[in-house]
């Protein structure tokens, strides 16, 4: 297929796509950058959220040392940080209602204190390895309701085109303070130790629930439950059904998880640059062109994008995403390489649409528990196609690992766009 007819076939896509019906009704009027960060709530959230981050990608860096000196084992280290992924899958389930059945505010500050407070306990000389991951576990499991809380109070702060621009502030901020956190962590950790930087990620949470108590406003719990006895199990059920069984919640929530297949190639970035025979800085630009590309997409959709037509192209840019991914299956070189993957990060703009659809068509007092499922699908995908492309790539060059991944992606992407074009 040429770039040409390639061009013709997503403006067709485009053309069809699902038009949001509410969506498009309250994006019409263009916001600012200036407008968003005016709202002295988001900037409160937004700064809370880049000390969380950072910090937290300190601590991962910061344990995953501490764990490799005590056993010399890079089996329990990469153990170690796998932990603090996989508990988000099960909070984002299960504690995500938590979020709607309680005030929003009250959740964010109780999981920064319980999370500072956990973290502290880990600093304690000679604990067990067995406490460590039980104590590190825990912490990552009250990251599920505090995003979950955060996300719920967004649209009661930015309404219309400000949550779009606000969202695409939060995707970059979270890329620039992972990044970040992964690049100066190394050094951190050598130059103040393991235990010094673990301190301070407490001190980031204690600042978090100290930012938010001062600078966000109280607003009643959301949930007409909320005085009943917390259900996880029950509340987790009654979101399943609420979010699949609602195409307009559906719809978004499965484009949000074609970043499922988007996120193979950092998980196969050391393979993938030993293949190219690249060493660590390679494997660093790697995990960096994707990041990146996600930050210039998101910006570059947001300003540059009529409100109108950004859910209209979502679906074409989805497919966009993970297409370019397979270019990789005729062996280009580093550079290239590099540049399909900044490509493939800046075609994940299609989320910010996603996202601000699923947001209209929640209900207030449920929306945190059904971002709390959405992004437990997220991870859950994204962890479970690393592991498969890892295991893969022990037996296939990486490069036609991402390439196949890419393909299977294409085409549930192709799926979900010429199927909600049928229903437009």
């Amino acid at each position: 297929m040429t770039v040409r007819s390639l061009f013709v076939a997503l403006t067709w896509l485009a053309r069809g796509s699902w038009d949001g019906g509410a969506l498009v009704d309250q994006m019409t009027e263009r916001a600012t950058y200036r407008d968003v960060f005016g709202v002295a709530e988001f900037r409160v959230l937004w700064l809370a959220q880049l000390l969380s981050v950072a910090g937290d990608q300190l601590a991962r860096v910061a344990l995953t040392v501490l764990v490799y000196d005590r056993t010399r084992s890079p089996l329990l280290a990469a153990v170690t940080y796998a932990v603090t992924i996989i508990p988000i899958f099960a909070g984002g389930v299960l504690l995500a209602g938590l979020a709607d059945r309680l005030p929003r505010r009250s959740v964010m500050i109780l999981c920064d204190l319980a999370r500072g407070a956990l973290v502290l306990v880990m600093v304690i000389p000679g604990l067990p390895l067995a406490a460590l991951v039980v104590l590190l576990f825990a912490v990552t499991l009250f990251t599920a309701p505090f995003t979950a809380a955060r996300s719920g109070i967004y649209p009661d702060i930015l309404s219309g085109d400000r949550y779009v621009l606000g969202t695409a502030v939060t995707m970059t901020t979270y890329q620039f303070a992972q990044v970040t956190g992964f690049a100066v962590g190394g050094a951190l950790v050598g130059f103040l130790g393991a235990r010094t930087c673990l301190v301070t990620d407490a001190v980031t949470f204690a600042l978090s629930a100290v930012l938010v108590r001062f600078g966000v406003d109280a607003r009643p719990a959301a949930n007409a439950l909320a005085g009943r006895v917390f259900a996880p199990v029950a509340d987790a059920i009654a979101g399943v059904r609420l979010v699949f069984g609602r195409p307009a919640l559906r719809t978004p929530m499965l484009f949000g998880w074609l970043a499922t297949f988007i996120v193979v190639p950092e998980g196969l970035a050391a393979p993938l640059a030993r293949w190219l025979h690249g060493g660590d800085l390679l494997v660093g630009l790697i995990l960096a062109a994707t990041a990146l590309g996600v930050s210039v997409g998101s910006v570059a959709f947001s300003r540059l994008v009529d409100p109108g037509r950004r859910v209209r192209w979502m679906g074409p840019l989805a497919v966009a995403s993970c297409l370019v991914l397979v270019l990789l299956a005729i062996h280009l070189t580093a550079p290239l390489i590099l540049l399909v993957l900044f490509t493939s990060g800046a075609c994940t703009c299609f989320q910010m649409a996603a996202n601000a659809a699923f947001v209209v068509a929640a209900p207030p007092e449920q929306r945190s528990q059904a971002f709390g499922l959405a992004q437990a699908g997220i991870y859950l995908g994204q962890g479970g196609a690393v592991i498969v492309a890892g295991a893969a790539a022990a037996r296939y060059a990486p490069p036609i690992v991402v390439a196949v991944g890419g393909t299977i992606g294409t085409a549930a992407a192709l799926i979900l766009t010429i199927r909600n074009r049928q229903k437009s």
